[in-house]
């Protein structure tokens, strides 16, 4: 590895013996002794989301010895969560990740500066968020905010650790990097919306993002000390059902908007409008709702008011059979999964109000949009979802 490719930190203060005890381990490394751990400690990573990829890399850096984290998040831990993102726990559910995560991190190394941002990264902070740190690690998991990570560390000229999961699949490289390529030579557009969904849809394996967070942070460490060849040019694709990693050549494109030869893009855009999806919704980093505004819906109390009047309602299940398996509202009257829509949505009834339901109100909130295009105007959403149904009419049905 070059020395052109590691960040520039600050200067490497000496360790106290406290820390020459703790890092022991790492002392007698050839490839990072004291001179390494002392980079270490200089060191400053900005992390942005402390979810799932985010848990392992910010506990690892932590371990490791990084001088200080940057903790970016505007999620709270949600008991959902707990089944993959390990720097949470029960006694910080409702809590900001960022807050339960400092906690964390502080226990695990009190040796270490850690700054939190309980905040959206929006296209207006994002340059002055990332800007005092040499490194910044992608623990997100939409496409608006990844594009928008990716345009500052070009713009801001900082490597940028990239990491990707998707049910039983996760992504890692490198972007950013002097003569490297970027996100977008990845991926010069973004996927059409309807196919990208979220965790809370498509789910996800819980041991996926430990994997890909602790590579992540292995490659954090690589460029800090200076060691062993990054993933710059390269994307680890990796399988767990197969448990096989491969390794495809990712080679910076001369017409790149962001990092070739002519960059058109020279400041931060709209990447919601770019990506024709929102980054943010009130829980943080995952996909919004606002669309749902945009549709006729109902609360879950006025549905179940107008049900116990005897009002005919047909309420329309959207979501996939194995959902079902996880909560079924009885009241429902016909199930047409969004997988199988593009062949079935002629079965929706035209003559009578048709309540459109999923897990949490987005995916039906979409449905109903497309179908207005098709002359429907009679779909309502439920707001919430079948989740809004257990937490105000059924406290029975389990939430997910």
């Amino acid at each position: 590895m070059t020395e052109g490719t590691r960040p520039t930190t600050g200067a490497a203060a000496d360790l106290t013996p406290a820390e020459a005890q703790r890092y022991s381990r790492h002392l007698i490394l050839p490839q990072v002794g004291e001179a390494g751990q002392r980079r270490l400690k200089a060191a400053r990573v900005a992390i942005v989301g402390t979810g799932g990829l985010g848990s392992p890399v910010a506990m690892y850096l932590a371990a490791a010895g990084v001088g200080r984290l940057g903790l970016i998040d505007f999620d709270v831990v949600d008991v959902t969560n707990l089944q993959r993102q390990i720097v949470h726990g029960e006694s910080t559910r409702g809590v900001p990740k960022v807050v339960s995560a400092a906690r964390r991190l502080a226990d695990l190394n009190p040796h270490i500066t850690i700054d939190t941002y309980h905040t959206p990264l929006t296209s207006h902070n994002a340059l002055d968020l990332l800007r005092p740190y040499d490194i910044i690690v992608d623990g997100t998991d939409n496409f608006p905010t990844r594009y928008l990570l990716n345009d500052a560390a070009v713009l801001l000229k900082k490597p940028l650790v990239y990491g990707s999961i998707f049910r039983f699949e996760g992504q890692v490289s490198v972007f950013g990097a002097p003569d490297g390529p970027c996100y977008r030579c990845l991926l010069p557009v973004p996927p059409p919306p309807e196919l990208v969904p979220g965790c809370s849809e498509a789910g996800v394996f819980g041991v996926l993002p430990g994997t890909i967070g602790t590579l992540q942070a292995t490659e954090v460490i690589k460029l800090i000390l200076g060691i062993g060849e990054p993933l710059v040019g390269r994307l680890l694709l990796y399988d767990a059902l197969d448990l096989t990693f491969d390794t495809i050549i990712l080679p910076r494109r001369a017409n790149c908007p962001a990092c070739g030869e002519n960059p058109t893009i020279t400041g931060l855009i709209d990447y919601e409008e770019f990506c024709g999806m929102p980054a943010y919704d009130s829980s943080g980093f995952g996909h919004g709702q606002d669309d749902e505004a945009a549709v006729p819906e109902w609360s879950v109390n006025e549905i179940k008011a107008r049900l116990d009047a005897g009002e005919r309602l047909n309420l329309l299940d959207v979501r996939e059979p194995v959902e079902l398996t996880i909560s079924r509202l009885e009241q429902m009257t016909q199930h047409i999964p969004m997988s199988e829509m593009a062949a079935r949505w002629q079965e929706i009834p035209r003559d009578e109000p048709v309540i459109v339901f999923c897990r949490s109100g987005a995916r039906s909130a979409d449905l109903i949009e497309q179908l207005r295009t098709l002359g429907y105007d009679n779909l309502i959403n439920m707001a919430g979802g079948i989740n809004a149904w257990a937490r105000t009419i059924d406290p029975k049905l389990p939430l997910y």
